[in-house]
């Protein structure tokens, strides 16, 4: 069997990935933000005050590395944690308001981020990208 990286959704996918991943972390490093915040903090963005169980369900990383990143989100002053009253041994995570502050900057920079790499395509054209992602994401994802 001959392989071709040219022709691998696989190999593709993940290339494109890591380009709009540097235009996006070029467009929010003077926000104080790294790339592997950002996922964590649109989750918070949308609802606040979860737990780390409910962010892996949604983010498709490993346990450690969410941990990790958290610490040092909590570091940073992007998110606090504190004790969640229906189950002492789980945690809500919050996000800081440096953090709420940053979500206007950051939406932009991914808008700004997706109109340039977006631009080669018509808007039908986006919209079909977009829809066969979804597709394929959801084929992806293990199904519960």
């Amino acid at each position: 069997m001959k392989f071709e990286k040219e022709n691998s959704a696989g190999f593709l996918v993940n290339h494109m990935a890591r380009l709009f991943a540097k235009g996006l972390q070029d467009r929010i490093a003077p926000l104080g933000i790294v790339i592997g915040q950002f996922p964590i903090l649109l989750e918070l963005w949308q609802k606040d005050g979860v737990s780390q169980r409910e962010l892996l369900s949604k983010l498709d990383v490993e346990q450690a590395t969410l941990a990790n990143t958290l610490n040092r989100m909590e570091r940073d002053g992007l998110i606090k944690r504190t004790k969640n009253p229906a189950d002492a041994r789980a945690q809500q995570i919050w996000l800081t308001e440096h953090a709420m502050h940053l979500r206007e900057g950051a939406y932009k920079a991914a808008q700004d981020q997706n109109e340039a790499a977006l631009c080669v395509l018509s808007g039908a054209e986006q919209a079909q990208l977009m829809d066969f992602m979804r597709r394929v994401i959801g084929g992806l994802r293990p199904h519960e």
